[in-house]
């Protein structure tokens, strides 16, 4: 047993108004500089869509994240040999296009124009070649489903959704739809980390933070290939990739990240669970429909006393042990089993995890009213969404969260459902306290964890959303250390900037 700290994510997706804030607060902070202007490490996406970049989960188009070749789990991009051959061309990397070119507009122009009848007008100007250009794609170029027929069409979820399913989704988008925000997800096996030649990506040691070195980065963007994700980035000007941080440099001072911070929503919960590092291969390894409940096994439970003493063992500290007991990622992602991991047929084994929003019941219009009967709404709850009547197709919510494996996603449903029914029960009173006994023998709840679960989700404070754990960096430096000399530097990297090597 090699146990592990790990800083982890969920999302409560039945909270995200798709407002941005979190994007434009990251942007603000880490991605404000030239060479950065395409890089959004947090974006949210509207799905059904293709995303950003474009067609991001086709790994038959990127190939990355791993697979199991010949009995052992490699990465989907190649081996040494490959790599080698591809050193100065990779063939599986996003163009520009798949992203967007940057741009600017010419300002000057509104104020230097000659006089003339004509409204002057500022000119679209690409950030990277100077010349005017046409604006064809953006950040969010398919956002609350703009110009659905072409971009949510060619989600690559919809393969497992029949064309009943498709005909009534496409039916619905045209009011309603699901966010999806992501990050990266420091994955407890980073494809970026395996098929970097130059050994520039590595995991933190005290919290399992994913970074990029800037020294040793060569630019051969390896990293953006191997990320399934596509959470790692070029930057055209210093010849260097970048990516996500998770706001180390504010975690190390006990706060949240930025994106964190300032959601609107409250969607984010951030806190330390421990894992087995022994088991990471074999986690990965599993076929496709064991992979989430694998990935639950891998979590350990920071109350065990064997856990505990591995866990001091290797350096964790009794700070960090008692923070990761009050975690709120350890309760929706093992002891609740609500949130699912983003594509775990990608075995990177994502530390960032997502609740399944809750959605409008399936329904048509007919005779100028709801009709909800035809699609097997909930006898408990006919005006909530039903497990049968989701809005989004079960194969469409596998496809992305559980690696097509739909008993996960149903049981996932059958909590929330069994939660929102009890609570309107209470709350509402136009369900009978045997219904809602019925709704949580179905979801497998009794009632203090469902009340558990809906303060969590609906009614918690700051600091129980975010259990920042202390890093204990100078605990572990103090023995043979100066810890003043290594305090300057926490949370600032590299204090030259970064220079091309050719």
């Amino acid at each position: 047993m090699d146990i592990r700290a790990q800083v982890s994510m969920v999302f409560h997706l039945d909270k995200c108004i798709g407002c941005h804030t979190c994007s434009i607060a990251c942007k603000n902070i880490w991605t404000d500089r030239k060479g950065t202007e395409y890089m959004w490490w947090n974006n949210v996406e509207t799905k059904p869509g293709t995303g950003y970049p474009t067609l991001w989960e086709d790994q038959e188009k990127y190939r990355g994240g791993w697979e199991k070749r010949n009995g052992k789990l490699v990465p989907k991009l190649q081996g040494r040999g490959r790599t080698l051959a591809n050193l100065f061309h990779n063939p599986y990397l996003p163009t520009i296009d798949d992203y967007y070119e940057p741009w600017t507009y010419e300002y000057d122009h509104l104020f230097s124009a000659p006089e003339g009848d004509d409204q002057p007008t500022a000119r679209a100007v690409s950030l990277i070649t100077g010349d005017y250009m046409e604006i064809e794609a953006g950040p969010n170029w398919d956002d609350d489903l703009g110009g659905s027929p072409i971009y949510a069409a060619n989600d690559p979820n919809l393969e497992a959704v029949s064309d009943e399913d498709r005909e009534l989704l496409n039916e619905l988008e045209r009011v309603v739809f699901m966010y999806l925000p992501r990050i990266c997800n420091h994955c407890v096996n980073p494809g970026c980390v395996a098929v970097c030649p130059a050994g520039a990506l590595y995991k933190r040691g005290e919290d399992g933070i994913v970074l990029v070195s800037q020294d040793k980065c060569r630019a051969w963007r390896m990293c953006i290939s191997g990320c399934p994700y596509k959470k790692v980035y070029y930057n055209w000007n210093t010849g260097k990739s970048e990516k996500c941080i998770l706001c180390y440099p504010r975690l190390e001072t006990g706060h949240a990240p930025a994106c964190f911070h300032s959601c609107v929503g409250r969607i984010r919960y951030l806190g330390l669970i421990l894992y087995d590092a022994d088991r990471i291969v074999e986690t990965a390894s599993v076929p496709d429909d064991e992979l989430v409940q694998a990935h639950r096994r891998l979590i350990q439970d920071p109350n065990d006393p064997e856990v505990i003493a591995n866990a001091k063992a290797n350096g964790i500290t009794d700070a960090q042990l008692a923070s990761a007991r009050i975690s709120p990622v350890y309760r929706f992602v093992k002891e609740w089993e609500l949130a699912l991991p983003l594509h775990p047929d990608f075995r990177t084994l994502p530390s960032l995890f997502y609740v399944p929003p809750m959605l409008p019941v399936q329904a048509h219009i007919k005779d100028n009213s709801y009709d909800v009967d035809e699609v097997g709404a909930s006898s408990l709850a006919p005006l909530l969404s039903s497990l049968e009547g989701a809005r989004v197709p079960i194969k469409y919510l596998a496809s992305l969260m559980a690696a097509g494996n739909e008993e996960v996603v149903e049981a996932v449903y059958r909590k929330l459902i069994a939660v929102r029914v009890h609570m309107r029960s209470q709350k509402v009173g136009d369900i009978t306290e045997a219904e809602a006994k019925e709704a949580l023998d179905v979801g497998g709840l009794d009632t203090d964890t469902a009340e558990a679960i809906f303060r969590l989700t609906a009614q918690p404070t700051f600091d129980e959303r975010f259990v920042v754990p202390p890093m204990g960096r100078e605990m572990a430096i103090e023995p043979t250390e100066d810890p003043f000399r290594e305090k300057r530097e926490t949370g600032f990297g590299y204090r030259t900037a970064p220079e091309r090597r050719w």
